[in-house]
């Protein structure tokens, strides 16, 4: 598992993937006096909701989706961090129902302490994700930095009837999420020297997996809201749809689709420390009992985690056999929307 030259790329980092998003109560403040000027008609989506992408509509057919994702390294190994990086910026695009057209590297380097030998090997990770998603890296930019960085500005076409958002959840819809969970779970693992070859061969499965059934979900009227699950984990990224839906949710713990490995190290104590951030971030506005365990999942970082579907209760079939036809067996119905406050219930 370690690079090249035994170079391990997780120590000259102090967070790993989306476990090093900013917090989203500290995200929320940056924010808040950020004013929206000026807004063209045809910026079909912007910062208002905390989607996943900005669209903007270019004629009555297109709209041009437009996202960016970076992160400091969640394993050692450069080509399997870089994949990692490139799957996951891409995936803001399918959970807008879009189609990847081109992307753009972002790249940090510390450059007097990784050999170049390193560095193109997280690159070619990069590029043959996007390779994988038919799309070229058509330029991009880097720096010399303290810590490795690396993820794409990633770009995307949809037509303007077939936009999914966050926002558009109705009161029960059924709740559908694309991937296990407990990424962040294993990259703590990972960190403390504890995770089987086994736990890390799913890490990158998982990791490097496109979410490309969000472009056939956009074509489906019936799907009103999509996302995708990262490093607000997954009661973070509900509690966007439910906010931005004016709607509660219902989830079902026994029903969300976890990896083996990450529920025995999480029953455990291993999790992250962004996990404690994001639950004094939303912790509010959820209601869970039992284990302390069970609250460290539900905010667990996924780094290029699933896609979180909200779909009329009539396309349920439709929607699971989406995804499992495109390689998602353990995609799963994980609860429903409701009317009421926003906020998540979990039983």
């Amino acid at each position: 598992m370690n690079a090249p030259e035994r170079i391990r790329l997780t120590e000259f980092s102090h967070g790993g993937g989306c476990g090093c998003k900013i917090a989203p109560a500290i995200l929320s403040e940056m924010l808040a006096t950020m004013p929206l000027r000026g807004l063209p008609k045809d910026l079909l989506v912007g910062t208002e909701t905390a989607d996943d992408a900005a669209v903007y509509r270019l004629n009555d057919e297109q709209a041009l989706v437009a996202t960016t994702d970076f992160f400091t390294p969640v394993v050692d190994d450069p080509f399997d961090f870089g994949r990692i990086a490139a799957t996951n910026a891409i995936s803001d695009v399918y959970a807008m129902g879009a189609r990847p057209i081109m992307a753009l590297a972002l790249v940090g380097m510390p450059l007097e302490k990784l050999p170049l030998s390193v560095i193109r090997r997280v690159l070619e990770g990069g590029e043959s994700v996007c390779a994988q998603a038919g799309i070229p890296i058509a330029g991009g930019h880097s720096i010399d930095t303290l810590e490795p960085i690396y993820g794409l500005v990633a770009l995307g076409l949809v037509h303007p009837d077939k936009v999914k958002k966050n926002s558009s959840g109705r009161a029960g819809d059924v709740l559908i999420l694309g991937k296990p969970l407990g990424i962040g779970v294993l990259s703590a693992a990972l960190k403390k020297g504890k995770l089987s070859e086994s736990g890390y061969a799913q890490m990158i499965q998982w990791t490097t997996k496109l979410n490309t059934p969000g472009e056939a979900l956009a074509a489906m009227p019936q799907v009103h809201a999509l996302t995708d699950v990262t490093g607000f984990g997954l009661a973070g990224h509900l509690l966007e749809i439910c906010r931005g839906s004016k709607l509660g949710a219902e989830v079902k713990f026994d029903s969300l689709p976890v990896i083996s490995e990450a529920l025995d190290w999480v029953k455990q104590g291993v999790a992250t420390g962004a996990s404690d951030r994001n639950w004094k971030g939303y912790g509010p506005e959820v209601e869970i009992s039992g284990e302390e365990w069970k609250r460290k999942l539900l905010t667990d970082p996924q780094t290029s985690g699933g896609l979180l579907v909200a779909c009329a209760p009539e396309a349920e079939r439709r929607v699971l056999d989406t995804f499992k036809t495109q390689g998602f067996a353990q995609a799963a119905v994980i609860g429903r929307l409701v009317s009421g406050k926003p906020g998540i219930s979990v039983t």
